[in-house]
């Protein structure tokens, strides 16, 4: 009988300490709560509140029709029991759980879409989202809090090549860049939006594969600077630029040779000691490349056009990828912009200052997503609205990259960087080698 006292007595001691330190915890070590305390909470609760609110809600479902026939009479009314989705077990996610429901006959997602804001305050988490990947089931993600207000990458055991992990969406999940189902990708942002943050955190990801990685920065190098001893090439100037795509055009016109006469598709498809590396051309403030004020440089700006447009209709097979970026990306700018957009399957539209630029980043793809990168406001600093090859789009926030953290990463892996001999040559004791 005492042990058993004393049992309870340290059971109830270890809940009240376990309570004290909750917020605390809850505060410096957030997912940590979550798997401890946060939720089994949360799933019970979810169990509980199941029947009454789906009943409230109207998704409960009599199985016995609401009318029967009296004499002569059909008398209709409600039923006394109606049955609710049969809800599945509860799983513990990153920052959230996720339940997968099974829809009554009749029933499609739509009718869960408008209940999700009642879900989430009747399970006191932060919002609940709706997925639906297969007939006849949905499932529900219920975020503890909300993963854009200050993202942190989870850990990965494996990385991938040309795919880059750069924060997070805003169902928790991990926001990726991938260049193999995505070859190029268009970011358009404001000054102080987050897309120079963005890139830096693409960079960083991908400084320590291996991939040739060239810029252009036609402010003066200002911005691609940060990595340029991890960058193959860097043009600051649009004679620079010119000349650097061009080189890159014959290397894409190599490879494409290089593939016809071993009958391959695509560089994937050669043998791996005749595979090239990937390159990963990154343009800072393509509008400047776009600016002629005199005849010889409207001549020059139809070649950097022509160019980049072969590389983006060419390039994906070829592991030749973009990514185009800018403050202000619009259709004044040349038919030779929109004919790029076209080919730039990835879109990121930070907070702008031109209905244009958004038009012209999200407009042909979707224009709930047009409206929610238009609500964008600037405190939310580093919030994009990104949208991938398979046309979904999500808002998304990147991960805050400093530039010393940038410049280190550059720095740390540039024996990575293969040497071109176009706009600079190489010690000879560098370590990189030729393409």
């Amino acid at each position: 009988m005492i042990v058993l006292q004393l049992l309870w007595v340290a059971m109830l001691a270890t809940v009240l300490i376990g309570l004290s330190i909750a917020p605390s915890v809850r505060r410096n070590y957030p997912y940590l709560w979550w798997c401890l305390l946060g939720y089994p909470v949360s799933a019970v609760r979810v169990r509980v509140t199941w029947r009454r609110l789906t009943t409230n809600l109207g998704l409960a479902v009599a199985k016995r029709p609401g009318r029967a026939l009296i004499g002569d009479t059909v008398v209709r009314g409600d039923p006394l029991r109606p049955a609710p989705p049969r809800l599945g077990v509860p799983k513990l996610r990153h920052g959230g759980l996720d339940v997968v429901v099974r829809l009554h006959p009749g029933q499609v997602p739509e009718h869960f879409t408008v209940a999700v804001e009642a879900f989430a305050h009747a399970w006191r988490v932060h919002a609940v989202r709706l997925l639906s990947e297969g007939r006849g089931f949905v499932t529900l993600s219920a975020l503890a809090w909300d993963p854009l207000r200050a993202p942190v990458l989870p850990y990965r055991l494996k990385e991938r090549l040309l795919r880059a992990v750069v924060g997070l969406l805003e169902d928790g999940r991990a926001w990726t860049i991938d260049l193999r189902r995505a070859p190029h990708w268009l970011i358009v942002g404001a000054t102080r939006s987050g897309k120079s943050t963005l890139i830096a955190a693409l960079v960083k990801e991908l400084a320590p594969q291996r991939v040739a990685l060239f810029g252009i920065d036609l402010k003066g190098g200002m911005e691609l600077s940060l990595f340029e001893d991890r960058l193959s090439a860097l043009a600051a100037t649009r004679a620079e630029a010119a000349h650097l795509l061009t080189e890159l055009v014959a290397e894409a016109e190599a490879r494409m040779q290089l593939c016809r006469s071993v009958g391959a598709r695509s560089i994937w498809d050669l043998p791996a000691k005749l595979r090239k590396v990937p390159v990963v051309l990154i343009v800072d403030e393509v509008a400047e490349l776009y600016l002629a004020a005199t005849r010889e440089d409207k001549a020059e700006v139809g070649e950097i056009s022509t160019n980049l447009l072969r590389l983006a209709q060419l390039g994906a097979a070829l592991g030749v990828h973009l990514v185009i970026a800018g403050q202000r990306v619009g259709s004044d700018l040349g038919p030779g912009v929109t004919a790029l957009r076209a080919q730039l399957a990835g879109r990121v539209c930070h907070r702008v200052n031109d209905a244009g630029t958004a038009e012209m980043a999200l407009g042909d793809l979707d224009k709930d997503a047009l409206v929610a990168a238009q609500q964008i406001t600037v405190a939310e600093q580093g919030v994009a609205i990104a949208a991938d090859a398979g046309g979904r789009w999500a808002r998304a926030r990147s991960v805050h990259v400093t530039p010393e953290q940038a410049r280190r990463a550059a720095r740390k892996y540039a024996r990575l960087a293969p040497a071109w001999p176009g706009l600079h040559v190489p010690d000879e004791s560098s370590e990189g080698v030729y393409l």
